[in-house]
């Protein structure tokens, strides 16, 4: 799982009491997609559930799946696989094992020396622990490395770059530092890991090592492992660093799943492989690299927090840094297990988490997992009392998703047709510790999160998760956490196995955690142990059964709901506060643009700037011009209208009864699950037409952090007008395709 998105729960955890509503009473409001009556047997049903978790099922799974290294391509990965399809089976659902082949390297060779002006090299381990029982297990067990890194012998100065993203490169400019033919030393945070070697060898850079820095991810936080929950000195954090806003998945295979028959690209051909080497070190091996580089001293927001003055180079550290990988075609195992509905059997309620871990894999991804496997056994126990769901039910654990989802992506890839007409909702979990409950995804499924998050209690402060993550929010500065009725789910980017689904398919999904109060230091290292999840990231499993509460009734809810529980009027207000938010973009970079100009052309940067030091003062660009929003302004009044006119339809519908007939609701809810699709465009986004949502996309050079109407935003960001036009009438034609589907939904309605 990626890392900003624990960030994104961890919010801060100040003492409050902020308690509105119990959940008893929030339950009192009409549950979206029930009748008056069937909502009451969906309480009672969800009650029966919670009555059958088992806290000591999540410990011992994850005591067995966590003994071993069991990342893709592994004995024990299969061995893991095996072992989950085998409990689905025992609990009664048709389950079954898919295998896809795909690309992943491995290290062979890993070197990286100082030669000047001292001689020091990098130890590139992690320490065994006595408090850590499996830090000593070594067999199968992979190196520190970043996979999809190119093979590389290089030897350079080094530089600085900071994050590494886009900005830093700007700031190195006007201080007249070029990177060119320079290896780059770069620390985790504020982008996903790819866009740093992506960004640096756009540069001109020859290779990239990039290192966790004590102030985002070490001792700077509080005590580090393990005494404490954050990064030691010689913990690395692992990861892929392939090229993923292009495409996730096999690299080999975009488009089409991997199996064995598939027609593949040539290593050489597959555009996501990096192009230059890419190294992650600790804090501890970064040490005397970033100790022995002089040239400019770092501006104060790139400094971190080791006992050094930080300057940016280039050099005197000239560093050796030598790759080599084992380009293996391996089987990814995805376990798929279908419980199947009684009334509308080929409409489909997919619910996953993957399996597979860069080591031992205790919190990212086996916290999800486990708590994933106990909510499918407490479904199954429901069918022992002779209650069937009325849609399909298909739990999946993917392999693969830590080199770049590619167990899911390959699933969604090969079954995509079926997926785009069947899939109604696709749920996702990863990685979860003591906290706040954190949820992204469509907003049409906005209102239904607020109502299953109003129904589950928080298992530390007993108000309502809902409640909690509400005063958390006003804690931390959120005024709208004050006044609106619902919370804000966020949308998605990228960097777990939601991605296909939402972003290349069109189903509507749906991310699901919680955290914040777990640490995180263990990310990706040999210590994401069981011994350092059971100490710190959530001793007792309650948030473990919160999660599987959580996610549960929302696959309950949405498996058993007379009409699929879709909000579209929360869908358009969130799309207007994008077509806002670009509005402003546009605005705030011809203000900028015109003080920039205005400075330049004064000289008053000459004046400015520091006599003693080199600065190149930026170009003029060119002037922003007015942009055209009306035909998305247009249609998202259409939007609007049609939502609110569907939205008060379906309650009132409901609320009045009769029962609406079996054959209607399916030809309504088939109307319903397309919607999603209405917002994608065939040709996808700029210079990345896998993916297709024209609402949600990983941004271009943030990898996992979303753009929110990326065509029009990236336009405006890159100053590509010709292109801010094409995707104004592209999105603007979404929102009009939504809106009709959205009428004829009204319309079947009206007519029962």
């Amino acid at each position: 799982m990626y890392r900003s998105f624990k960030h994104a729960l961890a919010i801060l955890g100040i003492p409050f009491a902020v308690i509105a509503f119990s959940p008893a009473t929030q339950q009192e409001e009409s549950m979206l997609g029930f009748t008056a009556g069937t909502a009451a047997q969906q309480r009672a049903l969800e009650s029966q559930f919670d009555s059958y978790l088992d806290r000591d099922n999540l410990r011992s799974w994850m005591h067995r799946m966590s003994a071993r290294p069991q990342h893709l391509g592994s004995p024990y990965g299969k061995e893991n696989a095996e072992f989950v399809a085998s409990q689905f089976r025992a609990w009664g659902y048709e389950t079954e094992i898919e295998t896809f082949r795909v690309l992943f390297p491995t290290p062979r060779t890993r070197v990286l020396e100082m030669t000047e002006p001292t001689r020091f090299t990098a130890r590139l381990a992690e320490p065994v622990l006595e408090e850590d029982a499996t830090s000593g297990v070594t067999e199968n067990r992979l190196p520190t490395y970043n996979a999809y890194s190119a093979d590389g012998d290089v030897t350079a100065e080094l530089v600085y770059v900071n994050y590494g993203i886009p900005d830093d490169y700007e700031e190195l400019a006007r201080r007249g530092v070029d990177v060119e033919g320079k290896i780059v030393i770069v620390r985790y945070g504020a982008s996903w890991r790819g866009i740093k070697p992506k960004v640096a060898a756009e540069h001109g850079a020859i290779g990239c090592i990039i290192y966790s820095d004590p102030k985002d991810d070490g001792y700077s936080q509080g005590d580090v492992y393990p005494e404490g929950p954050f990064r030691m000195e010689q913990g690395v954090q692992r990861g892929a660093v392939q090229d993923m806003p292009q495409y996730p998945g096999d690299p080999l295979t975009p488009g089409v799943g991997a199996t064995e028959d598939a027609e593949r690209l040539s290593r050489d051909e597959a555009p996501t492989i990096m192009p230059i080497p890419v190294l992650p070190i600790s804090y501890g091996d970064a040490l005397p690299l970033l100790d022995a580089m002089s040239g400019p001293v770092a501006p104060a927001s790139w400094r971190g927090a080791l006992p050094i003055t930080y300057h940016i180079g280039p050099g005197p550290a000239k560093v050796h840094l030598k790759l080599e990988f084992n380009w293996d075609l391996v089987n990814a195992y995805d376990v798929i297990a279908k419980l199947e509905g009684e009334e509308f059997p080929d409409e489909w309620v997919v619910r996953g988490n993957h399996r597979d871990g860069w080591v031992f894999g205790a919190s990212d991804p086996l916290s999800g997992m486990v708590a994933l496997m106990e909510e499918a056994r407490a479904v199954a126990e429901l069918t022992g009392t002779g209650w069937r769901p009325k849609r399909t039910i298909v739990y999946a654990s993917w392999d693969g998703e830590e080199p770049g989802l590619l167990g899911s992506t390959e699933w969604a890839e090969f079954h995509g047709r079926e997926l785009q007409q069947k899939a109604a909702v696709y749920i996702n979990s990863d990685s979860y510790s003591r906290g706040f409950l954190g949820v992204g995804g469509s907003h049409s499924l906005e209102k239904f999160v607020n109502q299953v998050a109003r129904s589950v209690t928080d298992p530390q402060t007993q108000v309502s998760v809902f409640e909690r993550a509400r005063a958390a929010r006003m804690v931390g500065g959120d005024q709208e956490a004050r006044t609106r009725k619902d919370l804000r789910i966020y949308p998605l980017g990228s960097g777990s196995d939601y991605t296909p689904f939402l972003q290349h398919l069109g189903v509507a999904s749906l991310n699901v955690g919680y955290g914040g109060e777990g640490g995180g230091g263990s990310y990706h290292s040999i210590f994401d142990s069981f011994d350092f999840y059971t100490r710190f990231g959530d001793p007792n499993f309650d948030y473990g059964i919160a999660m599987a509460m959580t996610a549960g009734r929302m696959t309950l809810r949405l498996a058993n709901a007379d009409v699929l529980p879709y909000h579209f009027g929360s869908l358009a207000e969130n799309i207007g506060r994008y077509v806002d938010e670009v509005t402003e973009l546009a605005d705030r970079l011809r203000t900028e643009t015109e003080r920039t100009n205005y400075l330049v052309n004064s000289k008053a940067y000459e004046l400015a700037a520091d006599p003693t030091k080199i600065y190149v003062p930026p170009e003029t660009k060119e002037i922003v011009p007015y942009l055209n929003l009306a035909p998305v302004r247009n249609a998202l009044d259409r939007l609007k209208e049609s939502a609110e006119s569907y939205d008060t339809a379906v309650q009132e519908r409901l609320q009045r009864g009769p029962q609406i007939g079996t054959a209607t609701l399916g030809r309504l809810n088939s109307t319903l699950l397309s919607t999603e699709h209405m917002l994608t465009y065939e040709g996808g986004l700029p210079r990345r037409s896998w993916f297709r949502h024209q609402i949600y996309a990983p941004g271009f050079y943030t990898g996992y952090g979303v753009k929110t109407l990326p065509g029009i935003r990236e336009g405006i960001e890159q100053r590509n007008w010709d292109e801010v036009d094409q995707y104004v009438a592209i999105v603007a034609e979404a929102l009009e395709r939504a809106a009709n589907t959205i009428d004829s939904a009204k319309q079947i309605v009206a007519e029962n």
